[in-house]
């Protein structure tokens, strides 16, 4: 059963990349934007192009170690942190392109990265850990 949800946040996160892509080519599409971006931090599309970055960045290695812990049969804690880290991706997405300016903090955006630092520490220490055992 923890296999099945860890996956589900695995796909999760991927659907998190492809649709903020998504968005940031419809944005370029309605501006006609076709190369690059104005850096000015109430801009839709400088939002949807650093929400989209940031997220490919942490998604790909929570991910892997999503993937690595899913195939040693995790307890529950492993299980919960995985999905405290998928909800942590999507709340900094929300915080950053919701948030008037990226220039201020803002509330989801701030609850998204702190989640995700935890979170991520978490399961790259279970790796290693595992690692060391010889469990992965």
């Amino acid at each position: 059963m923890n296999m099945h949800v860890i996956t589900f946040c695995i796909g999760l996160l991927g659907l998190l990349v492809f649709a903020l892509g998504l968005a940031v080519s419809l944005q370029r599409a309605s501006t006609q934007t076709n190369f690059g971006y104005t850096p000015d931090p109430t801009d839709r599309l400088y939002k949807l192009v650093r929400a989209h970055g940031n997220a490919a960045e942490y998604a790909a290695m929570l991910a892997v170690l999503m993937l690595l812990l899913a195939g040693r049969a995790p307890g529950p804690f492993i299980t919960w942190t995985c999905v405290a880290a998928t909800v942590a991706r999507y709340l900094h997405a929300a915080g950053m392109i919701l948030s008037p300016t990226l220039d201020r903090p803002y509330p989801l955006r701030f609850a998204g990265a702190l989640l995700t630092y935890v979170t991520g520490l978490i399961l790259a220490v279970a790796v290693v850990l595992a690692g060391v055992r010889g469990e992965v």
